[in-house]
């Protein structure tokens, strides 16, 4: 028997034999997810600079309390400082959310509503203002009924769905095969997923979700701590993912499928790889902040095999990687383009804030600065990385490389970009080329590395002066 009660609430130098450990903690504990190879058509490096990649912008319709209360009002006075911080609370938007059925602030009345909109091929569902739906009961893995039907979810002011504390072990929500469900000013939060995947939300092959001006915090899994897009199709828009945890990958949101995040913070969420983000397939990240995280490999970001994808004016900052490096963003092989975007005071024991291991990237207009790492303090390229138009300074390196270091197998070229200001402890204060590796500076197009220490260059690079 569900019971309700109702009380205000005073409210981380690598190279190959790196990339197999990679790979293997990346996807390690991942069983049961739809990891078939995506098909990407292998372009070569000067179409990489000649055209971005095709924007994907995928279609879709629109730790716990100790209280275990089935359903409960809030004040309204307290709430996660969370929402501050989040994108979308700033932006109002535009345009009104439908108006659906009322469901009283009853954890059993939200479940009944569920049932009655798949039953029924769908609904709008308004969830009452200033109240937690705290569920208690294991439905097929979820607090909730599966989503099989289009679904909207509208919250209010500090509408909460939560897992009780003392419940069994949980995530919040599932969307099976041809759900659609939709967020609206909704917090998830508690779900807690030890030994499987997907904390706050799962989303299975054919089903998607869009999350709008709202926040998924603090929930648990073995991997995709906020959400797991498990081959399906998800946006994020004008909302904030913080503070999840995964043993293994994805720490705020794992995606195997399609994800777009349009002005929205991924902010302090903690994973073995991939902190922020792991994305295997299509994405695009827009507008939107990369902050505040924590991982082994991948602090902010980790792309895993077959990624393709743009990341448009936004923020990599203050992330951190443990292992071998990455602290902002780590993958490959891949396709990325980054435009006006800035990655700055990141942190990694090993390389680079941004490692390219393999694959394409283009990175123009943009800011690398104030990172820190081992051979390669700003950037650790391995495959084909094109500089445009970018600024590449005040990063270091605790042995070579302080502004970029170049491996043997990669192929570096810069146009309009300015290499300044960087630090070494051994050499390359600039930019360190590996013997067998390919540098290009293109001076007259007006590149230049100076001003870094303990020198500019160090290996074959033609035109640069030590």
């Amino acid at each position: 028997m569900n019971h309700q009660h109702h009380e205000h609430e005073p409210d981380r130098s690598g190279g190959r034999r790196a990339r197999s450990r990679w790979w293997a903690a990346g996807l390690a504990g991942m069983t049961g997810l739809a990891l078939t190879a995506v098909g990407v058509a292998v372009l070569p490096a000067t179409d990489v600079v000649a055209r971005a990649l095709t924007s994907v912008r995928p279609e879709t319709p629109d730790r716990p309390s100790a209280d275990g209360e089935r359903g409960h009002r809030d004040d309204g006075k307290h709430h996660d400082k969370a929402k501050d911080k989040s994108t979308g609370d700033k932006d109002k938007g535009k345009g009104k959310k439908p108006k659906g059925v009322p469901v009283p602030c009853k954890a059993d009345a939200l479940i009944a509503a569920i049932n009655h909109a798949n039953a029924r091929g769908g609904a709008v569902l308004d969830l009452a203002p200033k109240c937690t739906y705290l569920l208690t009961t294991n439905i097929d893995g979820a607090g909730l009924p599966a989503i099989t039907t289009p679904i909207t979810l509208n919250g209010g002011k500090h509408t909460t769905i939560k897992r009780a504390a003392a419940a069994d072990q949980f995530r919040i929500l599932t969307v099976n095969a041809n759900g659609r469900l939709t967020l609206n000013h909704l917090t998830i939060t508690g779900g807690y997923n030890v030994g499987t995947n997907g904390g706050g939300i799962l989303i299975n092959t054919g089903g998607a979700a869009t999350i709008n001006k709202s926040r998924i915090i603090h929930n648990f899994a073995n991997s995709a701590g906020g959400i797991l897009n498990n081959g399906g199709t998800l946006n994020v828009r004008h909302s904030f993912i913080g503070h999840n945890t995964a043993s293994n990958t994805g720490g705020g949101i794992l995606s195997i499928g399609t994800v777009g995040i349009d002005r929205s913070q991924l902010d302090g969420n903690v994973a073995l790889t991939g902190g922020g983000i792991a994305v295997s397939g299509g994405f695009e990240i827009t507008h939107s902040k990369v902050v505040n995280h924590r991982a082994a490999d991948g602090g902010g970001i980790f792309l895993l095999s077959g990624v393709f994808g743009k990341i448009t004016d936004t923020r990599i900052e203050r992330n951190t990687a443990t292992g071998t490096g990455g602290s902002a963003i780590a993958g490959g092989p891949l396709q990325l383009t980054m435009s006006r975007v800035t990655v700055a005071n990141n942190t990694a024991t090993g390389l680079g804030a941004v490692f390219l291991i393999d694959g394409f990237a283009l990175i123009e207009d943009s800011t690398i600065k104030d990172n820190t790492g081992a051979d390669g303090g700003g950037i650790r390229n391995e495959g084909e990385l094109t500089l445009l138009r970018t600024k590449v300074t005040g990063n270091q390196a605790t042995e070579s490389g302080g502004g970029i270091y170049n491996a043997g197998t990669g192929t570096l070229t810069l146009f309009g970009t300015k290499v300044v200001k960087n630090a070494a402890v051994t050499d390359g204060g600039g930019i360190f080329n590996q013997a067998g590796g390919t540098v290009n500076l293109n001076i007259a197009s007006g590149t230049f590395v100076v001003k870094n220490r303990p020198d500019n260059c160090s290996g074959n690079i033609p035109g640069c002066a030590g």
